[in-house]
């Protein structure tokens, strides 16, 4: 028998004995110190966004700030999951957060938009493997079936991210820079990197293999050509354009050309057979479409806040508070009672009709909306992500092989924060439409228009609150005017999402993790990769 087809026995302490919840702790502390530095940098940012364009650019520039992590993030997620199923994941979960924590400097460092763009860009290479390299490993050491409650300590670390988060990136952005919001990554960034070298032990796995790099270039381009033509479409270009006929040609070319790869590859990137899994394409699309909705429309709340409410950039993350602590209520919560009842499905049907419902009560916001009426929307459409997003994690863990968890996973992620970057580009083009549009209508005249405009595109919320009454007002009529649109062209999107949620397969809950299925395979003479530990 060749070393390829022969496997050592794994390390007993995740061999097919199953973790001790001691044992289990002490390999998540690490592993929550990664995902806390890619959820903090969310919340972080969202809250400098106005103060950042208003100083490097201006509004029209806000969505490529975000796409242009969600895009690179999107783009290596499948090649994370397919890397680590071939390889292990602890030594890529470290690699991923030196090249976040390389981004981060860099972000801090741009003089310029462009600079930030491409930055935060390799900043999302790092974090695209976070996410990714956090779930598949939980999935790793954790039975689906006992998983549930450990999503309260994932949700501890969103609720740590949901408050610290947005009152850390106000009070840099206000009293110091908006810069430190990228340097605070690296103390917090070395720290989980000496952790997860002394706790966190995986097995490595060692096989031949044929890592599909074409594969990755083609779905990269497909992902980038997407989003330029939803980022120019109707702004910098027509829809009947040469240039938006081109992408869009290219898009189709480009995807087609993608699934012919993946279905010649050796090693696909995205095996294709996977879609044959109902429950993992139907968790796909339900994660691609949430992402689609909730990162396309409420990466504008704070400007909302900012803008509109004309707070600070601290005072506008504590007003966003209700919405991440939703998502924590609604993610611990189902977490809970699907360890008791091994139930699953109805949890992204409740989450779908919720966030249908949170962004129609979105874009009922006005200027003089009150506060405590603004908590509960924000609530309720928090709680529609929570209950959606980790359950659907859960279900395609307990339903793909074993040798196909890691890449399972992260496909899915990838799904999600590919809807998360095209929805942020789609919904910054309707809210730069409208916003026009909208201006024209208020103002009443040409100067008008032109003076508004131009303060809304390139000034900072500060810059904005000194334009005289008339203007001010006008601004925001036509800034809250406008957000109502991105919030109704959401509720579609969500509206599908609960018909595939109801299409959702029911399947028992393993008792199994999976590593020690792994284990099991190989006991029953498949074939797995040679194992040794890490």
């Amino acid at each position: 028998m060749d070393k390829e087809s022969k496997a050592e026995p794994l390390d007993q302490t995740y061999g097919s004995t199953p973790l001790t919840h001691r044992q289990i702790l002490l390999a998540l502390s690490g592993l929550l110190l990664g995902m806390l530095l890619a959820a903090l940098d969310q919340t972080i940012v969202s809250t400098a966004l106005p103060t950042i364009v208003g100083d490097l650019g201006g509004l029209q520039h806000l969505s490529w700030v975000v796409t242009a992590y969600l895009l690179s993030s999107t783009a290596v997620t499948p090649l994370y999951g397919k890397i680590s199923d071939l390889y292990g994941r602890k030594a890529l979960f470290q690699f991923a957060i030196v090249i976040f924590l390389v981004g981060s400097v860099l972000s801090g460092l741009s003089q310029n938009m462009g600079e930030l763009i491409a930055f935060r860009a390799i900043q999302g290479v790092g974090g695209g493997g976070l996410f990714a390299m956090v779930l598949s490993i939980i999935g790793d050491i954790v039975p689906p079936r006992e998983r549930g409650k450990y999503q309260g300590y994932t949700g501890a670390v969103f609720a740590s991210a949901s408050v610290f988060g947005p009152l850390v990136g106000g009070f840099l952005t206000d009293q110091i820079s908006w810069r430190w919001i990228f340097y605070v990554n690296v103390p917090i960034g070395i720290f989980a990197l000496v952790v997860t070298s002394y706790v966190l032990k995986l097995p490595v796995r060692r096989m031949s293999h044929k890592i599909d790099f074409l594969g990755s270039g083609l779905i990269t381009a497909a992902v980038t050509t997407a989003l330029l033509l939803t980022v120019w479409g109707g702004v910098t270009y027509s829809w009947t354009s040469p240039m938006i006929i081109s992408l869009a040609a290219a898009t189709i070319a480009l995807t087609l050309a993608f699934i012919f790869q993946e279905n010649r590859a050796p090693e696909p990137i995205l095996p294709l057979r996977l879609f044959k899994d109902k429950v993992f394409s139907v968790s796909s699309s339900i994660g691609f479409l949430s992402g689609f909705a909730l990162f396309g429309a409420v990466i504008f709340l704070p400007e909302y806040m900012q803008i509109v409410r004309g707070v600070s950039a601290t005072r506008s993350g504590l007003m966003l508070i209700p919405l991440t602590l939703g998502i924590v209520l609604g993610s611990v919560g189902s977490g809970q009672i699907i360890t008791r009842v091994g139930k699953y499905k109805i949890f992204p049907i409740i989450g779908s009709i919720l966030l249908a419902s949170g962004f129609y009560l979105l874009s009922l916001f006005e200027a003089n909306t009150q506060y405590w009426i603004e908590s509960i929307y924000m609530t309720i459409t928090g709680l529609g992500l929570g209950l959606s997003v980790q359950v659907i994690i859960l279900a395609t863990q307990n339903s793909v092989d074993f040798k196909d968890l890691g890449t399972a996973t992260s496909a899915v992620t990838f799904f999600r924060t590919m809807g998360g970057a095209i929805g942020t580009s789609f919904f910054g083009n309707i809210l730069i439409n409208r916003l026009s549009f909208n201006l024209a209508r208020t103002m009443g005249s040409a100067a008008g228009t032109s003076s508004a405009t131009a303060a809304v595109m390139g000034g900072s919320p500060a810059q904005l609150a000194k334009l005289p009454t008339r203007i001010h007002i006008g601004v925001i009529d036509a800034f809250v005017k406008s957000l109502h649109v991105v919030f109704l062209w959401a509720i579609p999107f969500s509206a599908i999402a609960i018909a595939l949620a109801l299409m959702l397969p029911e399947k028992p809950l393993r008792s199994i993790a999976g590593i020690a299925g792994a284990k099991s395979n190989e006991n029953s003479k498949e074939h797995i990769p040679f194992l040794i530990s890490e």
